[in-house]
């Protein structure tokens, strides 16, 4: 792609080849090290080992398996340090894929864990507390998105058939705001809040290496998911899009991503995820105009994806955000109707010049 340089090209070609890639030392002393995720398409997270002189801080330790903790291990042992050595854990964000081993390591290090305030609110326990069960919470969000009952029964049998996180994932020991400096001594690692893919998404900045660890927020081939949420100050996709505008002016700096490979030129990816949601945002007008008035999930059935919507699975479910956020983006535009959803689907229209 114009403009982007990769730096991982022993990481991009574990990615073609489909293998997890090496434990990798990189600039300023960091230490890549992937940690797979069970029967993923993403594979392995890349979590990082940042050093300090008072012990390592491991960021997005990755998803809670047994082949999860030995790669990790294995990863510290490359490093030349094992678990007591770790002081801290920061997950740019509580996805299982990348908070889920926090508590292991916690548990084994002793160490703190540190998180953006917002993305503290989204720990399963406490929406769990906010919202009720995970499938009750899922079945009315679709019923209100317009899916058949026959469509939610399968995604509901396929979440049950999917690798399961931890019910609680664990709570954070310290909180990360926006410009906050990560509490290590003999090194500086600035917290830079990222919303979009997450309410408390966190990038960050390693300044002296000129280093930016990006986590799903820029990574430089895939598009991060960007799902409705409830509760959400203003559409997702327009926090999303400007954080995008906050990480493009770190171009000078490597991209350090959780997924993929390391890459450099991060006003170019960010400008080409842009155009790739105003895009999406054009072609979902036009499939109101057709349609008329549909429901999100008539609107999710006639977008372009990866694959036929028949060939998507559960993977429907993040369609779905994702529609879902680009509508709540164009109504606040003004360029489509939309009253929200609720127990009754509601419908989308094209509001008048």
């Amino acid at each position: 792609m114009p403009g982007i340089e990769v730096l991982g090209t022993e990481q991009q070609a574990a990615w073609r080849a489909r293998r997890r890639p090496p434990v990798e030392k990189l600039p300023g002393g960091l230490w890549s090290v992937p940690v797979p995720i069970p029967d993923n398409p993403l594979r392995y997270t890349l979590s990082y080992l940042v050093p300090a002189d008072d012990g390592l801080v491991v960021v997005d330790p990755g998803w809670d398996t047994d082949e999860g903790w030995t790669a990790l291990l294995d990863g510290l042992a490359t490093a030349g340090a094992s678990t007591t050595d770790v002081a801290g854990i920061v997950t740019t964000h509580v996805h299982p894929d990348h908070h889920g081993l926090s508590a292991r390591l916690r548990a084994e290090s002793g160490a703190w864990i540190g998180m953006h305030p917002a993305e503290r609110a989204t720990l399963p326990q406490r929406r769990r507390d906010e919202h009720g069960d995970t499938r009750t919470e899922i079945t009315t969000w679709l019923r209100g998105c317009g899916a058949p009952d026959a469509e939610i029964a399968d995604l509901l049998g396929a979440l049950d058939a999917a690798p399961r996180p931890a019910a609680e994932l664990p709570e954070p020991d310290v909180l990360l705001e926006d410009g906050d400096l990560v509490p290590m001594r003999g090194r500086r690692l600035r917290a830079v809040w990222t919303p979009g893919h997450t309410p408390g998404h966190l990038c960050l900045q390693e300044p002296d290496a000129q280093l930016l660890l990006t986590g799903d927020h820029v990574l430089p081939r895939i598009t991060p998911a960007i799902g409705s949420w409830p509760g959400a100050a203003e559409p997702p996709l327009g926090q999303f899009l400007r954080s995008l505008e906050q990480t493009a002016t770190f171009d000078d700096h490597d991209a350090l991503p959780a997924h993929e490979y390391r890459f450099r030129g991060l006003a170019a990816r960010s400008e080409l995820l842009r155009e790739h949601h105003e895009q999406r945002c054009a072609e979902i007008v036009d499939v109101v105009t057709g349609l008329g008035q549909p429901t999100p999930w008539e609107i999710a059935t006639r977008l372009t994806w990866s694959r036929p919507w028949a060939e998507i699975g559960f993977m429907r479910l993040s369609a779905v955000a994702e529609t879902v956020a680009h509508i709540e983006y164009l109504a606040g535009q003004g360029r489509l109707g939309w009253p929200g959803y609720g127990a009754t689907p509601a419908r989308v229209t094209r509001s008048t010049p």
